[in-house]
């Protein structure tokens, strides 16, 4: 099929990443966005903008919110489908659970409750809250935090729930994009030479092609372990689970087992039990932490049984000074404050996974690296639209001399993808701005019409793509990217003038306090009107200066061929 080794896997680096670009296009732009996805949360919710707050006293504030707590109605709704019978009115108290990072002003906690008559005995529904760590006031359950619930999720499940589709879509495009890494090594015999070189003057082949190398080689480390972590952090949870299949019953005989030997109870006992002073055991783990060499603050609080006498208290460290995801969690008698267990050192293959699951989700507070990781995401962007760009201008004058759609259908995809979402987040952080605090009666909450903006945008996005994108198939110059760009630049403008007027928090004022948060997002927003205002006019320069080409006076003589192995597919 293929004279050799080399034209394969060119082959198999086109169509493999033509086909799932789209989707990695998504996966590294809001992968970017999420490295700041609690600065996001702060623009979006002005109520939160005040310094990150530690761990607050579990004893006189979080206590008598957990014990006020019911499941959310969305979720009793949603598991109605889950129960035999009629829906419970009450649900039993399981857990409560608190969790907080060094850069979150506010406090999410969540609490579980028994599902009766679950056709799953384990089964569980939810009640989540967040909370102002000041004064234990909570926020609105309707306001959306755009960042960590909406752009975050969306980075590895496509925010496409149904039987975790989007999770699946997404595990798959990374094996995909494995796999055109590996055959974008193999095709590139100069590849270093490639490192050096970009030709922007060139006509749009060759400098998209130099481009495409260029981001590719540059980031490819990145690219490679982030692909790679991705997979294994989902890989036992939800590619390869062992709940809910033949092993299950093994893995429910484990979980009792290491119950055992840890000594922290697997089931309730079924009798009411006390709970002691958490505070105490809070202080107990942070001097034990300190004496070991790790002092630090709370990430991560958990009450399990809560309300039983089998219940315990679990105590996690917030790793923020290193990358390896590790707790160093230390567990208590509920009842007693009694040290149940200290989590013993990770063995060799618990701290290779430790490590890639923090080095992926990037908890440590070291902001160079932060933004070298949206710096890495970019450059994955690039690097497929780029790709996009010269797949289509490689075909679009032969499909123009053939009649065939093929490029104009892959621009206007493209064109949907790249700029199409870019219209879609700024569209959601307007509409933020612009809707009230609290919606009329009857009406969905805030955060839904968010999220119907930003899906509204988007197809509206990808409408006007592929309908600006018609000229492609006369081997034309479509002018739905000039189109988009300026959209882009508009919207970003808006975004943050509006962000002005609805909470006074302008430039000056949010850079002459330093309060980086709102001021670094209100800055890469202009950026990205300034990066669009300039693709612009340069792609209007380049549509000016293109001759007009028609398709049936075309003698066929094809495009200049640069002297490269992806010049010579078909």
């Amino acid at each position: 099929m293929f004279s050799n080794f080399r034209l394969a896997m060119a082959w198999l680096h086109t169509w493999f990443g033509l086909v799932m670009g789209f989707v990695l296009m998504v996966v590294f732009f809001f992968g970017a966005l999420s490295v700041f996805d609690r600065e996001i949360d702060r623009w979006a919710i002005p109520q939160t903008r005040f310094e990150p707050q530690p761990m607050p006293s579990f004893d006189r504030m979080l206590r008598p919110i957990f014990q006020s707590m019911q499941p959310d109605a969305a979720n009793v709704e949603q598991a109605r489908s889950r129960v035999n019978g009629p829906m419970a009115k009450e649900f039993p108290v399981k857990s409560w659970g608190a969790y907080t990072t060094h850069r979150d002003p506010v406090l999410g906690i969540f609490a579980g409750f028994e599902l009766p008559n679950a056709k799953d005995p384990e089964d569980t529904v939810w009640g989540l809250r967040t909370v102002d760590p000041r004064n234990g006031q909570t926020l609105p359950d309707d306001h959306l935090k755009i960042g960590s619930q909406f752009f975050y999720p969306l980075h590895y499940s496509l925010n496409l729930n149904w039987m975790n589709l989007g999770i699946w879509i997404v595990g798959f495009a990374a094996l995909i994009m494995l796999v055109a890494l590996v055959s974008g090594v193999v095709m590139h015999r100069k590849i270093f030479r490639e490192l050096f070189t970009f030709r922007p003057k060139k006509h749009t082949q060759r400098s998209a092609l130099d481009l495409h190398n260029l981001t590719g080689v540059v980031a490819l480390p990145f690219h490679f372990i982030f692909a790679f972590s991705g997979l294994v952090i989902f890989g036992s949870t939800y590619y390869f689970p062992i709940t809910h299949t033949q092993l299950h019953p093994l893995h429910e005989l484990h979980e009792k087992h290491e119950a055992e030997e840890t000594g922290l109870p697997h089931e309730r006992a079924g009798v009411a039990g006390p709970l002691a002073s958490v505070d105490a055991m809070v202080a107990e783990a942070q001097r034990r932490w300190a004496e070991s060499g790790k002092a630090g603050d709370v990430g991560f609080l958990n009450v399990q049984h809560a309300g039983d006498a089998n219940s315990y208290v679990s105590v996690y460290r917030a790793g923020t000074d290193r990358i390896a995801l590790v707790g160093d969690g230390i567990h208590f008698k509920a009842a007693t404050g009694e040290v149940l267990r200290v989590d013993p050192p990770l063995t060799a293959v618990a701290s290779v996974n430790t490590f890639l699951t923090g080095l992926h989700l990037q908890h440590f507070r070291h902001w160079l690296l932060r933004w070298l990781y949206v710096l890495g995401g970019l450059s994955g962007c690039i690097c497929i639209a780029t790709g996009f760009i010269f797949f289509v201008e490689k075909r679009k004058r032969q499909h123009a001399r053939q009649g065939v759609t093929g490029a104009r259908w892959v621009d206007g995809f493209a064109v949907a993808t790249v700029t199409g979402m870019v219209v879609a987040a700024l569209a959601m952080l307007i509409a933020n701005r612009l809707l009230p605090d609290q919606m009329p009666p009857g009406w969905a909450g805030k955060g839904d019409w968010e999220r119907y903006a930003f899906w509204g945008a988007w197809l509206l996005a990808f409408l006007h793509g592929l309908w600006r994108t018609a000229p492609v198939a006369q081997a034309r110059v479509a002018p739905a990217w000039r189109e988009q760009c300026w959209a882009i630049a508009v919207l970003a403008v808006a975004a943050v003038l509006l962000n002005w007027l609805t909470t006074g928090d302008h430039l000056l004022r949010t850079i002459g306090a330093g309060y980086w948060p709102v001021a670094g997002l209100d800055l890469a927003i202009l950026s990205s009107a300034l990066i669009a205002l300039l693709a612009a006019r340069r792609l209007k320069r380049r549509a000016d200066g293109a001759p007009l080409v028609d398709a049936a006076k075309d003698t066929g003589r094809s495009s200049p061929k640069a002297p490269h192995p992806e010049a010579a597919r078909a």
